[in-house]
């Protein structure tokens, strides 16, 4: 094991097929002829170690953008942005209203989204992040929030309610990249509500609920299959 939780050899297998997939993110954009593309593909099979992986890409211009979602072990990771291409803040507000922000949107460095007797969405599952940390900023006054981001995305929640609730949800990033995006999300509900939901592409509430009660069942199974 090591750092991102995988298997030494399946880490190695995950970081070759996102390799794959970024040299095929270059032929697309005619960074590489059909003959460069098929000699990288194969030197990327061929690889030991991650290094060996890496050097396939020297040469090639930075992508802005991967248009191919990323997979780890299952996990879709977030689509990146490079760094300038990030507003440094953004805001909503929704009074006596509601107000939603999704699909293929960019948070900004500091996104502050305010409820008063209103609601706010904030879906990040198709979001575009850039490197490092983002900072969301809740707050809801008499009114609610939700914010839901996909698994696999590096989330940290600090946040307290006055008569209020504030439910967040703390889970590690499934990208060994250091520079992977991070969501920190500060909350506060005056006799209101802030809730950060984890759901997966295209799921609803009622979809993500009967997953979670599955891997309930499913842990469960495994347990007692271990005893």
């Amino acid at each position: 094991m090591n750092d991102s939780g995988l298997p030494v050899p399946l880490q190695l297998e995950d970081r070759k097929e996102r390799a794959v997939r970024r040299l095929g993110a270059h032929f697309a954009e005619d960074h590489l002829s059909v003959e460069e593309f098929e000699d990288r593909v194969d030197r990327v099979y061929s690889a030991a170690t991650p290094v060996e992986v890496e050097s396939v890409f020297q040469g090639l211009p930075t992508l802005v953008e991967s248009s191919v979602p990323e997979r780890i072990a299952g996990t879709v990771l977030p689509s990146r942005v490079r760094a300038e291409d990030v507003p440094k803040h953004g805001f909503q507000v929704a009074i006596l209203s509601g107000v939603d922000r999704k699909g293929a949107w960019t948070p900004a460095r500091r996104f502050t989204s305010v409820a008063i007797m209103g609601g706010t969405g904030l879906d990040l599952r198709e979001a575009r992040f850039g490197p490092g940390v983002t900072e969301l900023r809740v707050i809801a006054i008499m009114g609610g929030a939700e914010i839901i981001v996909p698994p696999g995305l590096a989330v940290q929640t600090r946040g307290f309610g006055i008569m209020g609730g504030f439910e967040g949800v703390d889970q590690p990033s499934a990208d060994p990249d250091p520079e992977a995006p991070i969501v920190i999300i500060k909350g506060l509900a005056i006799m209101g509500g802030v809730e950060v939901v984890v759901r997966e592409p295209g799921e609803t509430a009622g979809d993500a609920k009967r997953r979670r009660r599955d891997e309930r069942k499913a842990r469960r199974l495994e347990r007692s299959g271990r005893d």
